[in-house]
This record gives structure tokens, sequence and C-alpha cells, in this order.
């Protein structure tokens, strides 16, 4: 079942450890978790690489996982990059590029789609396997410590999501695809693999929010997967995350009524597993049409009052803006061509035109399946007011396939009539605004990052790593890596030298300025 391949390098301290206290430190010279730290900002203090000498950037060191597209966020916490795939798992060198060690283990089966990334507590590793383990690893070593099953396979869960820390809670959820399951959220200790309590995206009998779905039976079987890591305050003590669509996904017929939890953004508290608030950002999905896109935490002065707020952009076109401490609804604006909603209603939320639904003889609507953007990591900048969103272009004709009145799985298909061009978008946060809107070609669908030296990385659908000034848009520098970037770039900095880190295909690159 296991695998480990280790190479001694002297003078390296490896696994230094790292504690949880400091994942909610301002992103600096190290990425200690899936987005840096937990506000879900994507944004580093780092600036030594800026808009005048990123031009000069020059490969450091590349490593080849010979595996499958790595579409995981790389950690590194001293002096060591820790990355996961499909059932793998490496230690690398952050200076050169060697492989410290490397973890691999047998499948029992699952969806294999992706893998993206660990988490770390002390020196212990967190990943999950397309086979629905979650699996504890030594970061000295890469020898597993435990694995504890968190789904049923036989009921075809599967495992992508990226596991987060709290405190001495390690968070992480199963995936749904086309299945008639219910979403939920866990969390385990991180010494035993104890499970501490697990919540439901779809609630209980009895439960408020229950009476959004017409019976027992399609509330239980009614989606709402987690497939995202979330963010955290750690001043409210609560974690925001998206749930996904409802089930069958698009036949909404056997499933009457608003169906909470599905397509909201949560509010929870860590320590209990207890909700604090949802706001739902598209009621009764039937174009899935997920919220799993990061919710993006940041402060701003509204009307002469400081106010503590969460920023989503979602799949279904529109941005939401809600105060994080009670999820009363700021904005709600759209940032990418849409057609399926007749306005707002009174509390932001578009008002979904059932014209617009799936139907035997099509509707054609604007996005389609696929979305105005996926779970490809945004990034937002303190110092502009920006969120930075990967956004994409499509129309496709929704067709319901099964009409009956309990059907299953997803009950229709989409048939895509256009695929339009993706985009890096600067969304002025206070007002919805678009600031500047970079082209980036068909297929460009990597995450982003950004920088206090007022740049944006990404890549576009051409096999390029890119770099963007963050007020204009303006491309100031890009590289040909020849394959194709999922999730977004890195930053860190190791002996006074920043490192840029980019996974594209199986591979990573680590670029840096040269030596003075």
């Amino acid at each position: 079942m296991l695998v480990i391949i280790a190479i001694s390098l002297p003078g390296l301290l490896v696994g230094q450890g790292l504690d949880p206290k400091g994942i909610a430190k301002p992103l600096a010279s190290s990425w200690p978790t899936y987005n840096g730290d937990y506000s879900g900002r994507r944004f580093s203090k780092l600036s030594q690489i800026n808009g005048v000498n990123v031009k000069n950037l020059t490969l450091a060191w590349s490593y080849d996982s010979r595996s499958t597209p790595i579409k995981a966020t790389p950690l590194m916490v001293g002096g060591v990059v820790y990355f996961s795939g499909l059932d793998h798992a490496w230690a690398i060198d952050a200076r050169t590029g060697r492989m410290l060690w490397q973890w691999q283990t047998k499948t029992r089966g699952g969806t294999h789609i992706g893998n993206r990334g660990m988490a770390m507590y002390g020196k212990w590793l967190f990943l999950v396997t397309p086979d629905d383990y979650l699996i504890s690893l030594d970061a000295t070593s890469g020898e597993e410590r435990w694995r504890v099953e968190i789904a049923d396979l036989k009921l075809d869960y599967f495992s992508t999501v990226a596991p987060i820390v709290i405190g001495n809670h390690i968070l992480v959820s199963p995936s749904i695809e086309s299945t008639d399951n219910r979403g939920y959220l866990e969390a385990y200790d991180p010494d035993t693999g104890k499970l501490q309590w697990r919540w439901y995206s779809t609630p209980d009998a009895g439960k408020p929010g229950s009476e959004t779905w017409p019976n027992k039976e399609a509330r239980e079987h009614g989606g709402g997967a987690i497939w995202i890591p979330g963010t955290y305050d750690p001043e409210l003590n609560l974690y925001y995350f998206g749930t996904a669509n409802p089930q069958p996904v698009m036949a909404g017929q056997g499933r009457e009524g608003e169906n909470l939890w599905t397509n909201s953004i949560i509010a929870l508290n860590p320590d209990t597993g207890k909700m604090a608030w949802f706001y739902q950002t598209t009621p009764h999905d039937v174009h899935d049409w997920d919220s799993a896109e990061t919710p993006v935490l940041f402060d701003l002065e509204i009307n002469g009052q400081a106010r503590k707020l969460v920023v989503q952009a979602n799949r279904n076109g529109y941005i939401f803006v809600l105060d994080r401490s009670n999820g009363e609804h700021i904005l709600t604006a759209p940032f990418a061509p849409n057609n399926w909603a007749n306005g707002l209603d009174a509390r932001g939320r578009p008002i979904p035109d059932r014209n617009k639904d799936p139907k035997p003889a099509g509707a054609l609507v604007i996005p389609s399946e696929a979305g105005a953007t996926n779970w490809f990591p945004p990034s937002l900048n303190p110092d502009t007011g920006y969120l930075y969103v990967r956004v994409t272009r499509s129309a496709a004709v929704f067709y319901l396939t099964d009409s009956s009145a309990k059907p299953e799985a997803w009950g229709g298909i989409d048939k895509a009539v256009w695929n339009g061009p993706s985009s890096i978008e600067a969304i002025e946060c206070k007002t919805g605004k678009i600031a500047w809107d970079y082209p980036t070609g068909v297929g460009g669908v990597s995450g982003l990052l950004g920088t206090s030296g007022g740049l944006v990385f990404g890549g576009d659908g051409a096999g390029n790593a890119l770099a963007l000034d963050s007020t204009s848009g303006r491309a100031l520098w890009h590289v040909s890596l020849n394959e194709t970037m999922y999730n977004g770039p890195i930053t860190y900095e190791l002996e006074s030298r920043q490192y840029l880190l980019v996974a594209a295909g199986a591979k990573l690159f680590a670029f840096t300025l040269p030596e003075q």
C-alpha cells in the first residue's frame, strides 16, 4: 500500500513544523495552507518581484512529478515544498527542486479527477484520496501515521478537497458528482484521526431549512457537496465555505423549493460544527452552478462604518458581498454575461427565470453548466480593493431528459453552443464595477496570486504563465510552459530571495530574479 523514497540533503531542515496560529498571520515568506492564509485572498506581502523587474524572472528549478496534472496548491514551510496528486504526495527542496521523499498508495477506486492539496499541523501533513481516505503523513519522512475513511465508496462518494487546519481540527469533506447523496463537512482530531463532528449540507427533519424540500427522500438525497476549502476569521471564530448544487442536478421537479443549504455560503463554528448563518446564491438551482468559489475575507468602510466582509464570485455570474459577522447582504453585481435571472429579490439573490430551466425541447442559457467561473482560486488585493477572478464565457442549450416525478442523477444535459474567451478580471469590491479585464484565450483556467509588488500572476489558455499590473491589468511578463495551469501560483521567500512557484501539467516551475 505504501512506497517511500527518501533522499538525504545535508544542511536542510526538513519538516520544521507549523503552528496553526501562524496561518492567521498575513501571508509573507511561507505558504502554510491552501490559500496561503485564512483570509482566502491569496495575496502575499512579498514585493521583491515587482512591476519594474518582473521581466527579469528566470527559471531557478523545475520538477517533473511524472504523474497526472497537478491541480493542488503546494505548501511551503521551513524550506520545503509539499504537494499532492492523485494517490501521491511529495516533499521538495524549495531552493533546488530536489526530491526529499515521495509517498504513494494503492487505490480502491473512486473518481480520479484531481487532488486540491494538503494541510499541515505541527510536523504532520494531511491529504485525501479519491477512494475516500483522510491520510496523515509525517512531514519529515513521508511515512504514513494513520488513515480514516471519511465516506462510503460504495455510495459513489469520492474525495478531492484540500483539508484545512483550524486549531486542533482537520476540516475535510467528500465529493458528489452524479449520484443523489448528501454532502457534508467533518472535523477530525489531527493526533488520532478521531471524528469530532459532522455537518450536513441539507437539514435534518424538523430543522430550519427542511421546509425548503418537498419530502424526506428529496432532502436526504439532496446533494450539496463541498468541493473547495473555506476561509476563517479567528476573531469571530467562524469558518466560511460554499456548498454545491442540489441533486438531481438538472431535473428539479422532484425537489420543489429553494433546497437549502445547497448553493449557499455557510458560516460555521469550527469547534462545534454549528451553523451561524447562511446565504443562498442560487435558489433551486437546475444548472449545476455550485457556490464552490472561495469566499474571500476583507474589511472595508461602508457609509462611515468599518465592516467585516466576505465576497464570492459565483459560478452563476454574480458576485456577492456580505457582512461576515451575520450574513447581511451588502452587494450583488454581475461580472459576466448571463441571461437566466429576472433581477434581484429583497435579499439580493438573483430571481431565476424559470423559462431558462432545462426543457425537453431545450432552453438557451448563459452561462453554460461550466459557469462564469468555477473552482479556480481568486485573489484579493487590499491595496487596490480589487477582487481578481478567472472569468469564463459560454452558452448552452439545457435539455430535460428525465421528466418523471422522481428523477435521478443528472436528469438532463447541456449542449454547449458557444465557448467564448476566458479572462482575468479585476472587480471593485465596494461597487461591483469591473476595473479591467485581460483576455487569456479559450481554455485559460488557472487560479490567481496577488502580491505587494503590484502584480497579479496567473496563466492563459496557451500554456503561458503571466504577470499583470494589479492596477491597470497591463501584461508585464509571460513565459511559455507548454502545459496547462490549473490551481493558482504561490510565492515564498528563502535566504532573502523571493520565488514564484507555478504548477503546470505534471511539473513544478520555480522562478526568481537573477542574483545581483
